[in-house]
């Protein structure tokens, strides 16, 4: 389903990133990969570069070929650097990205956005969620996120907020919806990666160990990454503006609990 195809694919060093990339190649995709570092095993061609800033996002994309049928958004920090520079990378350099990269996506290509079972509290926070993302361009994120009184470790929660938000609009926004590019979100649950360390910090042991133990264990890279995959091949051209749970039955669970069904 992906032969033939060039996906280019954030995050590729490490986790979900590195194992989607390992994947796609394996399914006979052409990958580039980006990261702010080198990845061990070399999968496809790689550019170094970091979209945390207008300008980064700029210099990769004039190092991109004229021509991918889909783009990957698996890069994120965790939070533990501060609400303001997780925004930049899980949110802000994300949207640039995909805005910028756009003219270059085939017709009927697709962009996936790795979200998160953090990012649920969207409807709950919904002003403060569609004020941020209804701020275009690259902005001053630090501003950003003092104009919206957003907490250091409310930034990795708020960022998938945000994510999930944009998913659904872009869907429909004419940049995409005019040339068939599909845009769609997968949210995993807790995942064996080696920023989950870092989650822990952020979020807490008490939420975390509690997220495991409801489904039975925590996810995997090799879990999520062929959903990623099947999100950008034509299997799913009729999927659009979605955001799949892959979470090993996390959200059905804590649905239940908190409706009484």
């Amino acid at each position: 389903m992906l032969f033939g195809k060039t996906i280019l694919i954030t995050g590729i060093a490490s986790g979900i990133g590195a194992r989607t990339a390992e994947l796609a190649g394996q399914l006979g995709a052409d990958v580039i990969g980006v990261d702010v570092r080198e990845p061990a095993a070399a999968v496809g061609s790689f550019v170094k570069a970091d979209i945390s800033s207008k300008v980064g996002v700029d210099e990769l994309v004039a190092r991109l070929p004229q021509r991918i049928d889909a783009l990957c958004n698996v890069a994120g920090l965790s939070g533990n650097t501060g609400a303001a520079a997780t925004l930049a990378v899980n949110f802000f350099g994300l949207r640039a990205l995909s805005e910028a990269v756009a003219p270059k996506i085939r017709e009927g290509g697709a962009i996936v956005n790795v979200a998160s079972i953090a990012g649920y509290g969207w409807r709950a926070n919904l002003n403060r969620a569609a004020s941020m993302v209804g701020i275009e361009g690259f902005p001053d994120v630090a501003e950003v996120v003092r104009d919206h009184a957003v907490r250091n470790e409310e930034g990795y929660p708020v960022s998938k907020e945000l994510l999930l938000l944009w998913t659904f609009r872009a869907a429909h926004q004419d940049l995409f919806k005019r040339r068939g590019i599909r845009v769609n979100a997968v949210s995993p649950g807790p995942v064996e990666t080696p920023i989950l360390k870092q989650f822990r910090t952020v979020l807490g042991d008490a939420r975390v160990d509690s997220d495991i133990a409801r489904v039975g264990r925590a996810g995997t890279s090799g879990d999520i990454a062929p959903v990623v995959l099947f999100l950008c091949s034509d299997g799913a051209r009729w999927v659009n503006g979605a955001n799949v749970p892959v979470d090993g039955g996390l959200e059905a669970s804590i649905n239940a609990e908190v409706l009484g069904f």
